[in-house]
């Protein structure tokens, strides 16, 4: 496996550790202030899952 290929999935793991950070603050009851700070977040790193599946997917066609 390629170097790059391995960073790209190391990086994919930590922002998944990231995004569900946000997620416990969303699925605790309501607060108003950290909920919508959470959702911002939540939806901001799932954008960058998604990226970094993307450039996996190419990285292994390349491969």
């Amino acid at each position: 496996m390629s170097e790059r290929l391995e960073m790209l999935k190391q990086a994919r793991e930590r922002m998944l550790e990231d995004r569900d950070g946000h997620l416990k603050v969303l699925a605790a009851p309501f607060d108003r202030d950290k909920s919508e700070r959470a959702r911002g977040k939540f939806v901001e790193f799932q954008a960058l899952v998604e990226a970094l599946d993307r450039a996996i997917a190419r990285e292994q066609v390349v491969s």
